[in-house]
């Protein structure tokens, strides 16, 4: 399992990256450059910076914040990294959102990307496609993007 996750940035307490106030994890990495997506600086996989994992988790734990959310670039693409994460986090009783391009039905079919489905409370899946863009939608750009309630319902 590796060490270490690349990321592009986080930030201590978001207010629109998933229900109530967030700490968010912003992966380094894309290869579904969405038209139109709001992180098009994420999408380098050689870009953003390296860091350990037990480093994330104690960055997030420091803010005696239980909500936390794993968005990108794409946190898939680094699926051992992001189980790693999840599934600490989980054990401490974090709320998990994840956002991703891949649908539900492609990660079920990745045996890496799967195991990291037991620990994440809710996932927003689907490329963002500008010509359904939504302002209205909530949690989500455009209206293919889902929201799986994976351990609880709102």
């Amino acid at each position: 399992m590796s060490n270490t996750v690349r990321l592009a940035d986080r930030t201590a307490f978001s207010s629109v990256d998933g229900a109530g106030l967030r700490t968010v994890i912003w992966f380094q990495g894309c290869v579904h450059r969405c038209k139109g997506c709001h992180n098009p600086s994420t999408h380098d996989l050689h870009g953003g910076e390296q860091f350990e994992i037990s480093a994330v988790l104690n960055w997030i734990r420091s803010l005696h914040w239980k909500k936390v959310t794993f968005s990108g670039g794409d946190p898939f693409l680094q699926a051992e990294a992001l189980y790693a994460l999840v599934s600490a986090l989980k054990q401490e009783g974090y709320d998990i959102w994840v956002y991703t391009g891949y649908t539900l039905d492609q990660i079920k079919k990745d045996s890496n990307m799967v195991k990291c489905l037991n620990h994440i409370d809710v996932l927003v899946d689907g490329p963002y496609i500008s010509e359904l863009k939504n302002p209205n939608l909530k949690f989500r750009g455009s209206s293919n993007q889902k929201i799986h309630y994976l351990t609880k319902m709102p």
